[in-house]
């Protein structure tokens, strides 16, 4: 066991023969191994309506980075990667650039970090500073579509058309019920091969009554991560038996899905991609010396804006934000629920989520149910109208007397705090112990990392304010490691976009 680059267990890492037709598009992953075995597997994404013309080099060039986004995630375990597509500069440098980001992420999160599908010795790996952690050199080739020319064009798309990716949890419910509000929404769900699917299939389904913009694409994305989990000598043989929060390998998810939407938002000329994520995404850390961002790099605001920036070195000039980010959890969920009541009703944030009677129902069991149940009730709101049984909402507030849950320690303490406050727990000394008011959670937060309003366009700043303000206690600022209450004026509000052409390459 030499360290890192013991993980360079294969030699290449084929992403070709890009497939491009008007509904589907698909590349072959090939593994080749050390001593020249190959194995094979078939990455498709496909719509229910034409998106593509192989003719078109737009269209085959968008092709060849979608399918590129899952091979992302195994820079530290080839010595090359090559994509057969179409590329340009801008493209190579931001592959190039989202697989060291992604390299160094799992690098801590999977290999320094506890992880329970690694076998020994790879779980002791000992701790490298390097100045690049990439293993794999990347080579673009263009054999198939050899006969096209990429050339750049500048688009003005409209600014009051939104992509939301889409799904049944609080972040995209609500992030639609705004947009519909106040601009033209596109929802947009990627039906993804296995269970994951189960959370979307309440939000799809009332969608397609209400909503005549909603997409829905399919992609075997899962069956390529799992497949290629299989492949690696270093994850326990049983992976799929073991219960745990954590994928064994990936980090880099979203934008297999996200890429996805880009289909839907060119043809639409939509001039905004939506993601949920709300004001605890975004996080910095560092592990021994080597920079990091918890393994949330794909839901937090330095992913948002370097996917805004490489949309304008494109030419696409589409902005990539959330709506969410001066929110807890907490008041998303408040203003969800209080405000779009029928849209909560849809929600399934448990991922061991079963079919009954034609619509999707809650374990009822794990954490997220057990918060999710705190909160609304906390909220003096019905747990009952999203799926969950009384004997279920039960056992979830005794649950909460006896273990926490996953959240900031601030959101978790104004939680039970709330809930202490009701009388819906007993007063015991876990509960005393994790109760306290935080006025910050009700409130809109701003800083100067997490929440800048910078980093939201000018022109739907005050159309949120005013609806979170409605439901909110005012608004704070972070100064000196504390929340100072502040009135937003007109300077405020104001503040320039954060798009500048001097920082288009940076990844935070």
């Amino acid at each position: 066991m030499t360290g890192i680059r013991s993980l360079v267990v294969y030699h290449k890492l084929l992403v070709h023969e890009l497939t491009v037709e008007p509904r589907r598009v698909k590349a072959t992953y090939t593994i080749v191994k050390k001593d020249g075995e190959t194995v094979s597997n078939q990455l498709i994404y496909s719509y229910n309506a034409p998106y593509f013309d192989r003719k078109k080099a737009a269209d085959v060039n968008l092709a060849s980075l979608m399918v590129a986004q899952v091979a992302l995630n195994y820079g530290l375990f080839f010595e090359e990667i090559v994509f057969d597509g179409l590329f340009d500069e801008a493209d190579k440098r931001f592959l190039t650039d989202m697989m060291e980001n992604t390299s160094r992420e799992i690098l801590v999160l999977k290999f320094y970090g506890r992880n329970e599908f690694l076998k020994p010795p790879y779980d002791r790996l000992p701790v490298e500073n390097l100045h690049r952690y990439t293993a794999a050199s990347l080579v673009f080739k263009e054999d198939t579509f050899f006969n096209l020319s990429l050339n750049r064009t500048e688009r003005s798309p409209k600014e009051d058309e939104y992509v939301i990716l889409s799904s049944g949890g609080k972040d995209s419910l609500l992030t639609y019920g705004l947009i519909r509000e106040i601009g033209v929404p596109h929802p947009v769900f990627i039906n993804e091969s296995g269970r994951h699917w189960f959370t979307a299939v309440n939000a799809y389904d009332h969608y397609e009554k209400i909503e005549p913009n909603t997409v829905k694409p399919w992609c075997n994305s899962d069956r390529i991560f799992n497949w290629m989990v299989k492949q690696m000598p270093f994850i326990k043989e049983n992976f799929q038996n073991i219960r745990a929060d954590i994928y064994p390998i990936r980090l880099w998810t979203v934008a297999v899905f996200l890429f996805g939407t880009l289909p839907v938002a060119l043809k639409r000329n939509a001039g905004n991609i939506l993601i949920g994520n709300e004001y605890d995404t975004t996080v910095k850390g560092n592990f021994q010396g080597i920079s990091h961002y918890n393994g949330l790099y794909d839901q937090s605001k330095y992913f948002d804006n370097a996917l805004t920036r490489f949309y304008s070195r494109k030419g696409w000039n589409i902005r990539q934000y959330s709506v969410l980010r001066p929110l807890s959890e907490l008041l998303i969920l408040k203003i969800l629920v209080k405000r779009y009541p029928g849209l909560q009703a849809q929600q399934v944030s448990c991922h061991a989520a079963h079919e009954e009677n034609g619509r999707m129902l809650p374990c009822g069991n794990c954490e997220k149910c057990r918060r999710i149940i705190g909160m609304l009730m906390a909220l003096e709101e019905d747990p009952r109208r999203c799926g969950y049984t009384d004997e279920q909402i039960k056992k979830g507030l005794l649950a909460l007397e006896k273990r926490g849950v996953k959240q900031l320690g601030s959101d978790a303490a104004h939680l039970y705090h709330l809930l202490l406050s009701k009388g819906l727990l007993s007063d015991n000394e876990h509960t005393r112990k994790l109760g306290r008011e935080h006025r910050e959670i009700v409130s809109l937060r701003f800083d100067r990392e997490r929440s800048k309003l910078e980093d939201l366009p000018l022109h739907i700043r005050e159309p949120l304010l005013e609806i979170y303000t409605k439901y909110s206690e005012g608004c704070v600022r972070l100064h000196d490691r504390k929340w100072h209450t502040f009135t937003p004026d007109k300077a405020f509000l104001d503040q320039p976009y954060f798009l500048r052409k001097s920082d288009e390459h940076k990844t935070t």
